[in-house]
């Protein structure tokens, strides 16, 4: 039996364990498979669920962790590395443990579905942690130019209290990487003027449970285009089954 799974501190929002015990059953893997969500209170907690763990082959990384765990890895991918952040990490047979970024695959996919084709002048990045750079990394890849929002001004380009209309006018995609709005917290939204939003705006919502957050419902209201983080969840899932099987 090999397995796998996802590793974070809280995962009552996650869908990963879902989605591949449903991947499994449909491939006929269901015996030979199986994919469990691990709470790690602390990173310094994975060195034992990884000794403890029999057949691990390999595990996803949420938050937050994606920079944490890179001490604990023996390798890193290019992308990876040039990224800062990992969300999946393959157990070679050896028991080399090899750190990869799948979310890029899911990103890609993502903004190339929200955007159709259309160019944005420049991104608003809300968030700094490990999905935050990933973004960051595809936006380059682009010639996009963004802007780091944080609520820590040291750690950002713009505090969110420096958000205003004109700020909004001059960025046309709106990237949430932060948790704010996921499940169970629900009302939550992320704190930007939303009045400043117009139907020239697309907003990209990493968040996946709820499907609709208050950002991408306040956005809709305003005409902005939107996309929620489940085309990504898969798109990143898919990768990772790739990574751990290739």
């Amino acid at each position: 039996m090999r397995r796998y799974g996802l590793i974070g501190r809280v995962l009552g929002h996650s869908f990963s364990a879902k989605y591949f015990t449903e991947k499994f059953e449909r491939e006929g893997l269901d015996g030979e498979c199986s994919y469990g969500l691990f709470e790690l209170p602390d990173i310094v907690c994975v060195e034992d669920f990884m000794a403890s763990t029999p057949h691990l082959a390999g595990f996803n990384v949420t938050i937050p962790y994606k920079q944490q765990i890179i001490p604990y890895l023996d390798s890193l991918s290019d992308e990876a590395r040039n990224i800062g952040a990992v969300n999946c990490v393959k157990i070679m047979p050896d028991g080399e443990r090899r750190g990869y970024n799948t979310d890029v695959d899911g990103i890609r996919l993502s903004l190339d579905k929200l955007l159709g084709g259309e160019t944005v002048d420049a991104a608003l990045v809300l968030g700094t942690g490990g999905a935050a750079q990933a973004v960051q990394y595809v936006l380059a890849e682009r010639d996009i130019p963004f802007t780091i929002v944080s609520r820590d001004r040291a750690k950002g380009n713009l505090s969110y209290d420096d958000l205003s209309r004109e700020v909004m006018a001059e960025h046309h995609l709106v990237v949430n990487t932060s948790p704010v709005g996921m499940y169970p917290h629900v009302e939550d939204a992320p704190d930007i003027p939303y009045d400043g939003l117009t139907d020239r705006h697309y907003m990209f919502d990493l968040v996946y449970n709820p499907p609709l957050t208050r950002f991408l419902e306040r956005g809709a209201r305003r005409g902005a285009h939107t996309i929620s983080g489940l085309d990504m969840l898969y798109a990143q899932a898919e990768a990772a089954w790739r990574v751990w099987n290739g």
